[in-house]
């Protein structure tokens, strides 16, 4: 019999470990400090952009509003990796 993968097990794991939260309360201060600054407004429907993909790298130059759609799909490579924009 085959072995039958917990994906929801794996999936809690993942958000729950101390390194994503960081990442993910880096993300939301990106956002925060966007709406203070006027850039951004609450429920406007724009994704924050990391320009060179780190979510720790908060400064203003390299923060940028997207579309949901532009920010969440990325050109591949055939082995799932991001391919590089030059």
């Amino acid at each position: 019999m085959a072995y039958q993968r917990n994906y929801r097990k794996e999936y809690d794991n993942y958000h729950s470990s101390s390194k994503q939260k960081k990442n993910r309360a880096s993300r939301n201060a990106a956002r925060g400090s966007l709406i203070k600054t006027g850039r951004a407004s609450v429920g406007d429907g724009l994704d924050v952009h990391h320009k060179d993909g780190n979510p720790k790298n908060n400064k203003s130059s390299n923060l940028k509003l997207t579309t949901k759609s532009s920010n969440r799909s990325f050109a591949r490579t055939k082995t799932a990796r991001k391919k590089r924009v030059t």
